[in-house]
């Protein structure tokens, strides 16, 4: 998981910032500066969250799962796919992946959403919630 860090922005302002891309239209991220806040007010709600599950909504296997080892990455989460879970993901895909767990899977997906969602489970309401559709490549 990721290390708590006081130098970046605080909840609040991270809720606001998650909560304008956890809309029914896709928000899309306008600049390099824009993503790296929004970068930031994930991994600050993260750090402060008691456990996360990840959705994952491609055009394919391939960039569902690419997607996907990148967030986890950046969570600070040490798992990776082989090359026959990428092979095997049918096209659209929806790949929802368990933190707790360490486990996932994978399926069709018909809906017109790609993207991540990502929700966190806490007790403070501020913390607690589902995030998005964020970027495919936010962790690019």
């Amino acid at each position: 998981m990721t290390e708590p860090n006081t130098d970046r922005i605080s909840v609040s302002e991270a809720r606001k910032l998650l909560d304008s891309f956890s809309c029914t239209q896709i928000k899309p991220v306008e600049s390099e500066a824009e993503k790296e806040q929004l970068r930031q007010a994930l991994l600050r709600l993260v750090e402060l969250a008691d456990g996360e599950n990840l959705g994952v909504c491609a055009d394919n296997g391939p960039q569902g799962y690419t997607a996907l080892q990148q967030y986890l990455n950046a969570l600070g989460y040490d798992v990776s796919f082989g090359n026959a879970e990428f092979a095997a993901a049918p096209a659209p895909t929806y790949i929802k992946f368990n933190c707790q767990k360490l486990s996932h899977f994978c399926d069709r997906y018909t809906g017109d959403y790609r993207g991540v969602l990502v929700s966190c489970q806490s007790e403070d309401d501020q913390i607690n919630g589902t995030y998005g559709h964020l970027p495919l490549d936010l962790f690019e």
